[in-house]
């Protein structure tokens, strides 16, 4: 076997994330198929090979797995945002429990486990989305949505994507309009030419308010500017829409990276952020704010946090990756004092006002590296509460944390792989995992939530 071969194989299990492991008789190692789930059998080209493993990616099914549905979304198969529309969503829900247990297997005993909860909404559940602007094939007409699977290029323009809702569509869809007209170049990853490069839209599901942000380089004369910003505003606003647009915006970002980087934004309509509610909380949320992009599942989340967490009453915490102070905030009304640590500076302003914002005088946020932060901290928590990024806790900052010997941590992951590694080190320091569970924040596609919570033991 060597890389570049077409091979006939039979998914016999998953691994995180979405990865159909396979053998061939004689080949002597696994192969990884991406996307694929248990008993399909699929045709797919070899990308990797290693010694004990291969990584390939599938062409074309040649035999469904028993349970397989007509996928409930044209563009599946093409973008590459969801991996399991073609299954029920029970089903979905068990190959994700399934690959989450065996990802922490020898860590988190089989009788710690509590199972995974589904998310309350399955369609239409994102309050954010971040649409790339480029074309679907090289050469070919301008387009706007997702990565096409396997692709770092070309995109498909997803105004049938199932996971946001109508009014999204329908501003994606005026988007790519306006700008076709005003005929365009989009900005090429390779060379760092073009102008389009980003649509955000985001969503309140307390109120309805949507904000648009269209982010763009600065590589087209001020005056043409203005004009497509005129008329996108115009267009925009004449939208037969459910929600209302409360602010239309406008970024500049010239860096190289493919991702969204806030270097100037301007207000072309409205205002730069809306309210959003959480378990009777409010939060004032902007285009560029950390905020979970499925608001009820969050809820499910958050009171499972709480449920984990115990008893807070005359407790000092430390929320650390606090974002924008959502879990600092449902904890901070029976607790001594919480304080919140993150990096990014905006989601702390913003914790600080929405703290405000919900009359809570017994928290405070620190905006800063949580590694340096804990150096300059004082007072011994109580509890403590992760919630990393997708990379996990810094390992420095990991053993800082520990050094800190609380009797009780609670783990919020939104990255299993991350939590697998966390946890290795918290255990060989004498934590052990006591409850562990999973809520589904995002049906279709192969992320889930992972709650663990921690309880030391003495030497």
């Amino acid at each position: 076997m060597k890389k570049g071969d077409v091979i006939e194989c039979s998914i016999e299990d998953v691994s995180f994330p979405a990865r159909g492991t396979a053998h061939l008789p004689g080949a002597g190692r696994t192969i990884y198929v991406k996307n694929t789930v248990p008993g399909q059998r699929v045709r797919c080209r070899v990308l990797k090979v290693r010694s004990g493993r291969a990584e390939a990616w599938p062409l074309e099914v040649l035999e469904k797995a028993p349970g397989e549905i007509e996928p409930d979304c044209r563009h599946f198969g093409s973008c590459g945002g969801c991996v399991y529309r073609q299954l029920p969503y029970e089903d979905q829900l068990k190959l994700k429990e399934h690959q989450v247990k065996k990802l922490l297997e020898g860590l988190v005993p089989e009788e710690k486990f509590e199972g995974i909860e589904p998310s309350p909404s399955v369609f239409g559940y994102r309050n954010k989305m971040e649409f790339s602007f480029g074309d679907e094939y090289m050469g070919g007409p301008l387009a706007l949505g997702m990565h096409r699977q396997n692709s770092y290029y070309d995109i498909v323009t997803v105004e049938d994507c199932r996971i946001i809702n109508d009014d999204f569509k329908k501003i994606l869809k005026t988007v790519l309009d306006v700008c076709r007209r005003f005929a365009l170049a989009f900005y090429h990853r390779s060379s760092h030419k073009g102008y389009l490069r980003h649509l955000v839209v985001r969503g309140s599901s307390a109120t309805g308010d949507l904000l648009v942000d269209l982010v763009t380089s600065t590589q087209i004369a001020r005056q043409e500017e203005e004009a497509l910003e005129k008329e996108l505003a115009r267009a925009l606003l004449k939208l037969n829409l459910e929600g209302r647009i409360c602010g239309i915006l406008h970024t500049h970002n010239d860096s190289l990276a493919d991702a969204v980087n806030n270097q100037e934004t301007s207000i072309l309509y409205g205002q730069n952020y809306f309210y959003e509610e959480l378990l009777g909380l409010k939060f004032k949320v902007t285009i560029f704010s950390f905020f979970q992009t499925n608001p009820r599942g969050a809820e499910l989340l958050y009171r499972r946090v709480q449920e984990y967490i115990g008893e807070t009453r005359g407790k000092n915490i430390y929320d650390l990756y606090s974002g924008t102070g959502t879990i600092a905030q449902i904890l901070s009304p029976v607790a001594e004092h919480v304080t919140g640590v993150e990096i990014v500076e905006e989601a702390v302003e913003a914790a600080r006002e929405n703290a405000r914002l919900n009359h809570l005088d017994n928290c405070s946020f620190i905006a800063g590296d949580v590694l340096k932060v804990l150096d300059e901290l004082t007072e011994k928590p109580d509890l403590i509460v992760l919630d990393p990024p997708r990379e996990g806790v810094n390992p420095h900052a990991l053993r800082k944390i520990i050094s800190y010997q609380v009797p009780h941590m609670v783990y919020v992951s939104c990255k299993p792989t991350s939590l697998q590694r966390d946890l290795g080190e918290l255990m060989k320091c004498g934590y052990r995992p006591q409850r562990c569970s999973m809520i589904d924040m995002f049906p279709g596609t192969a992320s889930v939530e992972t709650i663990c919570s921690l309880s030391r033991q003495e030497a």
